[in-house]
């Protein structure tokens, strides 16, 4: 007999992507999401689901939420298992997806969300049974931000900016015999990224694995550009001196001294360039 293990293998992460339908849908409506296991391991896997911290029953790739209802939404997540002789091994746990239902008349549908400055955001106000509708009205944080006649329920906000970020929601009317109908629909959550943020010195000087007479420069940023992304160089600088070349790596070792510190992140391609906070710094500690 085997002692049965449970390992933790992989720092790559497994994902939940969405491949059919929306995050935002009707009940009795259909959602299929897919779990993609880090190429590395792609081996005779199954997979495990869970719904916030609830494990579903079903270990196929694919998982398929039919007519679904209210309570289905969550965040759901999955898991790569395998059966070796030993146990099981498991792949990290992915990132979540967020589905909402919506068991009302009106959904507001977001895409890109979350969306990247100078991008074009699509918001489509839908209503249960589509309707021919009269007008729609889109609302930022509960102001009116756009509204237009016609059968069209789909809006377009170019040139996204970090103050566009905010709860959106959207009325939709229509008429029905004689009566004209009326609905509003959840606010949705619009998240707006920059492509480049601002970069984070940190300076790194009593870690043994720093030589005696250096300190570690660290330049931490988010990157949010799409895949193939194009590279990112950085700087480091003392009082305004440049501290050796440019590099593709977020860090440099230099000589532990007193100074005004700061780094640069710069992508080329894109005509991107940010730069962090100086730090001053008048004594360092000795190791």
């Amino acid at each position: 007999n085997f002692p049965f293990h449970i390992l933790i293998v992989s720092p790559d992460l497994t994902r939940v992507e969405l491949v059919s339908g929306d995050s935002r849908i009707f009940s009795g409506e259909n959602v299929q999401l897919k779990c993609s296991v880090p190429i590395v391991h792609t081996l005779s896997w199954n997979y495990l689901w869970y719904r916030g911290s609830e494990k579903l029953h079903w270990v196929g790739e694919h998982l398929h939420l039919w007519d679904t209802k209210v309570k289905d939404s969550g965040k759901y997540y999955c898991q790569g298992v395998r059966e070796t002789l030993v146990g099981d091994i498991l792949t990290l746990q992915s990132l979540p997806v967020e589905i909402n239902v919506d068991g009302g008349w009106a959904i507001l549908q977001v895409s890109p969300n979350p969306s990247l400055v100078g991008n074009t955001l699509k918001a489509t106000c839908r209503v249960r049974g589509e309707p021919q509708l009269n007008e729609v009205i889109l609302y930022k944080n509960g102001f009116e931000v756009m509204r237009q006649r016609g059968l069209d329920p789909t809006f377009h906000l170019p040139i996204m900016a970090l103050e566009d970020q905010g709860r959106y929601s959207c009325r939709a009317s229509w008429d029905a015999g004689r009566q004209t109908r009326s609905v509003i629909s959840a606010k949705a959550p619009v998240q707006v990224l920059e492509v480049l943020s601002q970069p984070v010195l940190e300076i790194v000087a009593d870690s043994y694995l720093i030589p005696e007479k250096k300190m570690k420069l660290i330049c931490h940023h988010q990157y949010n550009a799409p895949a193939p992304a194009p590279p990112v160089h950085y700087y480091f600088y003392e009082s305004d001196i440049q501290l050796g070349t440019a590099t593709s790596e977020n860090h440099n070792l230099v000589k532990r001294t007193p100074g005004n510190y700061r780094c640069k992140a710069r992508v080329p391609q894109l005509g991107l360039s940010k730069w962090s906070k100086q730090i001053s710094l008048k004594l360092l500690p000795s190791i």
